[in-house]
């Protein structure tokens, strides 16, 4: 096996999907577009696919929505997929014998129902597992919110909470673990405890907290720390802060939390997709690490939820050691992706003559030009993947997790 590549590992990813332009198409635009391969919506399924295919995953993709651009761009036209669309995609693999999956990897879900269609599907393969601990692993992401606003219907929140208990790690930011822990975070140790709550009242294994906004924490200014908003993407407004918190935790026997943190530099700008990004580089670095782990009898990767014995202690969970990899692949990527943002915007003269503008009214012309400034600025910063694909193989490790505790 190249040393490029995971363990061996199945994946049922079940996520939206965006549109995106082939590259053979991208060769007749080339000579009349500003259009570049390199810049077409990587978001939901089409981002974990192809990040997780790169690391050797093999991926069958159920798609939940399907989209021509992510809402970052403020429009958005598509369609999404009932609870009966799901459930008649996965009855189609089941009847051929297909859902021989590892992991389960789930996001964006449309509706209530469809998240009890996606908690159906993930015990059935559970089912299949039991016979074989460690054969099956689930990675949630709760999609309910950010920044204190839930962004989907009331009863979709119930749903989550039912399914939590269900999943082997989850992947909340902020709001969403006050959703699920009941508790407001507005310092550390409201942090701790939320996510011992979790841990406690769900018997979820594994968290991993996204997103997180501590008044106070960070500078004595300022303290947001982000890492993925629920719109799958990576937005700093405030040039003051330059610290990026993740905060893990794997569950000890008796329940209660190992936690530990990573900080990375904070970048001042907005990506779509880097959720996605995140949970898919997640579930090759985990299964790669669990791997790896110190020999023991069972394997760590026979044992379900893969949960290390009590004393492996926080900096050297395999949790610990995949957001490592995950982080410095993610830091590398959008390091690259800045870049070529700023080069794409300054091919564009802000004097730059406009014919087709010209005719409108004043108003409706400065309207019509700030939407294309909108649109383009959104495109600009569209995720480098496919020619950085190196650094989701062989990141360099620069920032370490760290053990959390007051």
């Amino acid at each position: 096996m190249s040393s490029d590549l995971v363990p061996e590992t199945r994946v049922l990813a079940i996520a939206s999907h965006l549109v995106r332009l082939p590259i053979c198409l991208w060769c007749l635009l080339r000579r009349t577009s500003n259009l570049q391969p390199e810049s077409h919506r990587y978001v939901g399924n089409t981002m974990a696919t192809f990040v997780m295919q790169s690391l050797g995953c093999e991926v069958a993709a159920l798609n939940t929505r399907f989209a021509g651009n992510h809402t970052g761009y403020g429009q958005v036209k598509g369609a999404k997929t009932s609870a009966e669309g799901i459930t008649c995609l996965y009855d189609g693999l089941r009847q051929s014998y297909l859902t021989d999956f590892d992991v389960l990897l789930t996001g964006y879900a449309p509706s209530a129902t469809a998240i009890e269609a996606i908690g159906a599907i993930a015990m059935d393969l559970r089912q299949r597992s039991l016979k074989r601990p460690g054969s099956f692993f689930w990675v949630l992401d709760p999609v309910m919110g950010d920044q204190g606003r839930i962004y989907v219907n009331e009863d979709v929140v119930p749903a989550y909470k039912n399914l939590v208990p269900l999943a082997d790690l989850i992947l909340p930011n902020q709001f969403e673990a006050e959703l699920l822990s009941g508790i407001k975070i507005t310092s550390l140790a409201n942090l701790m405890d939320a996510v011992a709550a979790i841990h406690r009242n769900y018997t979820v294994p594994h968290i991993i907290v996204t997103s997180v906004q501590l008044p106070g924490t960070l500078s004595a200014s300022s303290s947001t720390v982000s890492l993925a908003t629920a719109d799958d993407s990576v937005c700093t407004h405030d040039t003051r802060l330059n610290t990026l918190v993740v905060v893990g935790s794997t569950m000890k026997t008796d329940g209660s939390a190992r936690l530990f943190k990573v900080d990375v530099p904070l970048m001042d700008c907005f990506f779509s997709g880097t959720g996605d990004m995140f949970a898919a580089l997640m579930v090759a670095r985990l299964r790669e690490a669990v791997f790896a782990a110190e020999p023991m009898s069972p394997p760590l990767h026979e044992l379900r939820s893969w949960v290390s014995p009590d004393h492996v202690p926080a900096t050297q969970l395999p949790l610990a050691k995949a957001t490592e990899k995950v982080l410095a692949s993610m830091n590398a990527i959008l390091e690259k992706t800045m870049i070529a943002r700023s080069e794409e915007l300054e091919r564009y003269s802000e004097t730059e003559e406009d014919t087709t503008f010209a005719e409108l009214p004043e108003a409706e012309r400065k309207t019509a030009l700030a939407k294309r400034e909108r649109l383009r600025r959104t495109k600009a910063a569209e995720i480098r993947l496919v020619r950085n694909v190196d650094l989701l193989k062989h990141p360099e490790i620069k920032y370490f997790a760290e053990e959390w505790c007051l």
